[in-house]
């Protein structure tokens, strides 16, 4: 299962790219937004979700952390494909899926073509409470965005989970910053101490 990708853009067209990664070409598909701002040659980062079924194998790209849960949320809802899915977060983004969300406002979803009136209702229903700022799964993705971000700045992912933890039990409702922030001090706090033993 693929997790992640980093290589070098060797090709784009509306809505997919290739992606290099040393030496083997992945199709990744993206918003319409997304692709277009790439630029062919340029190094990225993407966080992937890895669709498998029976007659296929498909790639969907995302350049944040909360783009691919939303959209792994999105394809939990019974009647909306990994496509459609994709087209929801192209047309609303994050923010506007959760604006839909938590206003339960279906009309937003309906806006996005192959969405009918029932299967908006339906994301609504089934996405209340699950991206809604502020909630459970929110922090739950700023916590994993802030592990992502110290593995990235050299930490073992076991160290960054744990003062992750250990910040966020201190202080809940931390903004992405203020909790990398806090983290990091953990961090070296904790290097500190281990250095002066």
């Amino acid at each position: 299962m693929i997790a992640s990708l980093k290589g070098t853009v060797t090709r784009s067209s509306i809505g997919q790219i290739v992606l290099e990664v040393n030496g083997v070409g992945y199709l990744v598909n993206l918003t319409l937004q997304t692709s277009s701002e790439l630029v062919i040659g340029k190094e990225i980062f993407l966080n992937i979700s890895h669709v498998i079924k029976e007659e296929s194998e498909t790639l969907f790209g995302f350049v944040t952390f909360e783009e691919l849960e939303a959209f792994q949320l999105l394809c939990s809802v019974n009647g909306v494909g990994p496509k459609s899915a994709l087209a929801v977060l192209g047309q609303l983004g994050v923010s506007g899926v959760e604006e839909a969300v938590s206003t339960t406002n279906d009309e937003m979803f309906r806006s996005v073509s192959g969405i009918g009136p029932k299967t908006a209702k339906l994301i609504v229903l089934s996405l209340t409470g699950k991206l809604v700022s502020g909630g459970n799964a929110n922090a739950s993705t700023h916590n994993q965005t802030v592990i992502s971000a110290l593995i990235g700045l050299g930490y073992p992912e076991r160290q960054a989970k744990s003062a992750v933890d250990s910040v966020t039990k201190q202080e809940s409702g931390l903004a992405e910053q203020e909790l990398l922030k806090c983290s990091l001090a953990a961090l070296s706090l904790s290097r500190k101490v281990t250095n002066d033993e």
